[in-house]
């Protein structure tokens, strides 16, 4: 396959799902087997996420053909959402079972490899039964691998991790959530036996070296800021059928009744006209809003709603009802902007603004999720400065321009919060947990002036609004060294 270093029971089976890999996947591997950092950069639906996952799926089939293989987690897999790590999971069954047979078939073998999730949604008796039985890949979300590095079962079961996957990783850099995996991904650099590969996927980012250096961390990026990193850009340019929806009635300053009926009428009627529909809106509440109105003219059946504030049970019933041609549209916030498999979609409406001109190209990439499926996508403004604002979001995709992203520098509360964590389960020389922190990319800049200022707030205690807050790790200066308090 492609010349590729593939046992021949993997390339079997991808030669008989795919017959020919995508570009992603054709750049990636080999940079991936080097045991190189990568970054991923290419559109949605182009096969990113098997483009980082069957290099790492071929070294642990040949090392349970090899010798019994351990159950022991050896790759991590972050992903942004909860619902996109269930989904991953579901998409890593199909090859894990593809690869088995095939094994199966040629040499008699039966290995098996096995792929879990840890998220918010796990119940206490799955994340019990994780602990006992590590699977040998770890589908989790920044939050879940945070607890998981902050327990002394977590951090066992992690300890021989070989890989790390950070997936959709342009929806975390550019905030707060971003500085705090980076501080998760160095703490797990500095648990793991093995030296940690890093692998980062992502669909819009610019520029790119920087989306690098954040991955990598510090350590890996030399003195002039070249990341030590194999960087594959196939760039976010895709074909696209996209135009902004303006109502007959003069859009206002806030949106009348009048004219959100006319964008329901036309919303149903785009609706109609196409077999499957995703609409984005940008607030939970309108999402439900969005689909009381929408069921009233298309019938109750027809339309669901999907956002955080769902259970997991009712997220997931939603997914696979419109996967399976049940619902006839999916009303979401930007709990399926990522890549969620939701099978295939022939239409995706936007209502307002997305800001960002990474997150309109994200959504609109639903639709026509596939090798190259076109996709179709209509922008409904919610008032007349949206109008603006749409209009140049669509003339910057059209001129093939991102957005630029910018990384906070060295938030003090997330390092707060990641020094507790970190001193809760063992002892830290304080010279060697500065140099951690520092490794990772958004607090290449701390000082050692605001480090200490952290450690000294925590080791002294502070005052709030509510009162005064007690210590919350103990800080021996004599010896240099930071430790946890019990029941912190």
């Amino acid at each position: 396959m492609h010349s590729l270093q593939f046992h021949p029971a993997v390339a079997r089976w991808f030669e008989q799902t795919f017959r020919s890999p995508t570009q992603p996947q054709a750049r990636g591997w080999p940079a991936i087997q080097s045991g190189r950092h990568v970054l991923i950069s290419a559109p949605t639906g182009s096969g990113k996420t098997l483009a980082a996952f069957l290099a790492s799926l071929d070294v642990l089939f040949r090392e349970g053909i090899e010798a019994k293989l351990p159950d022991e987690t050896q790759i991590v897999y972050v992903s942004p959402l909860k619902a996109l790590s269930n989904d991953v999971r579901k998409n890593l069954q199909e090859p894990l079972a593809g690869i088995r047979a095939s094994l199966h078939e040629t040499e008699g073998r039966e290995i098996d490899v096995r792929a879990e999730v840890r998220t918010g949604d796990t119940t206490a008796a799955q994340r019990q039964a994780l602990i006992k039985k590590p699977p040998h890949i770890l589908v989790t979300t920044p939050e879940s691998l945070y607890l998981l590095l902050t327990s002394d079962s977590g951090r066992g079961m992690l300890s021989n991790v070989r890989t790390l996957i950070v997936d959709e990783i342009h929806a975390v850099v550019d905030d707060r959530r971003g500085a705090h995996l980076a501080l998760s991904i160095e703490r797990l650099a500095a648990l793991t036996k093995p030296p940690l590969q890093r692998i980062g996927l992502s669909a819009t980012q610019k520029p790119i070296e920087e989306v690098a250096r954040f991955l990598v961390g510090t350590r890996a990026v030399d003195e002039s800021g070249n990341p030590d990193c194999a960087i594959i850009d196939i760039g976010h340019r895709r074909e696209l059928d996209l135009a902004i929806e303006i109502p007959k009635s003069p859009l206002e300053a806030v949106m009348s009744n009048e004219v959100w009926e006319e964008v329901y009428h036309r919303l149903a009627e785009l609706i109609q006209t196409h077999r499957t529909t995703l609409v984005f809106v940008n607030t939970r509440r309108m999402a439900e809003r969005v689909t009381h109105h929408l069921s009233e003219l298309l019938g109750a059946d027809a339309v669901a709603s999907h956002h955080g504030s769902l259970s997991a049970k009712l997220r997931l019933d939603a997914e696979d009802r419109l996967k399976q041609g049940e619902l006839r549209a999916l009303v979401a916030t930007a709990s399926l902007e990522l890549g969620i498999d939701i099978g295939s979609i022939d239409l995706v409406c936007q209502l307002g603004t997305t800001r960002a001109i990474a997150t309109l190209l994200q959504r609109v990439g639903r639709a026509g999720h596939k090798r190259s499926g076109l996709p179709k996508g209509r922008i409904f403004p919610l008032s007349r400065d949206e109008l603006a604002e749409c209009a140049v979001l669509l003339r910057s995709v059209r001129r093939g321009e991102l957005d630029r992203l910018l990384i906070p520098e060295k938030p003090l509360d997330v390092l707060a919060q990641q020094t507790v964590a970190a001193t809760s389960g063992e002892d830290w020389d304080e010279a060697r947990f500065f140099e951690l922190v520092r490794a990772a990319w958004p607090y290449r800049n701390l000082t050692r002036e605001e480090f200490d200022s952290v450690v000294k707030m925590l080791a002294e205690g502070f005052s709030t609004k509510r009162g005064r807050r007690a210590a919350l790790i103990h800080h021996d200066a004599v010896n240099h060294r930071l430790r946890g308090r019990r029941g912190c």
